[in-house]
């Protein structure tokens, strides 16, 4: 718990607006990119063929959708922002696993990595200064 307020007191000394318009567009990313699994399925079920018969497929389609969907509201929002992200970790490493097992597409590999890169830093850095958490913790 020491760690987690250290980590904090971090993040509010060091918060900025680019930093909380970065966390935003992740979230909005991740919340277009579940709502577009959503509507599209088969394009999911296209996606992760190569890894199909590791896991469920249907149980990876109804995690995936709503996760997505969710999580992004959340990290956009800055709620739960860590949590969030803890559930998309898989999601998005999976995504980078798929394009190297499957037909590589370099412009999805990039995009995989990146959002991968921006969730681990707020996964470190937590929801700034400019969130519903911050607003919240106030509050009290």
């Amino acid at each position: 718990m020491g760690r987690i307020k250290s980590l904090n007191k971090w993040a509010n000394a060091h918060s900025s607006y680019p930093i909380d318009i970065l966390r935003i567009a992740l979230g909005a990313f991740l919340f277009i990119k579940g709502i577009d699994f959503m509507g599209n399925t088969q394009m999911l079920m296209d996606l992760i063929k190569p890894i199909q018969n590791m896991f469920g497929g249907m149980l990876v389609v109804h995690y995936v959708a709503p996760a997505h969907f969710i999580g992004g509201l959340l990290i956009a929002f800055g709620l739960l922002t860590r949590w969030a992200i803890v559930a998309q970790l898989p999601i998005i490493i999976g995504a980078v696993i798929i394009n190297f097992s499957g037909d590589m597409d370099t412009t999805n590999l990039i995009i995989s990595i990146i959002v991968l890169v921006l969730c681990l830093f707020f996964l470190v850095y937590g929801s700034g200064r400019n969130s519903i958490d911050k607003y919240l913790k106030m509050q009290q």
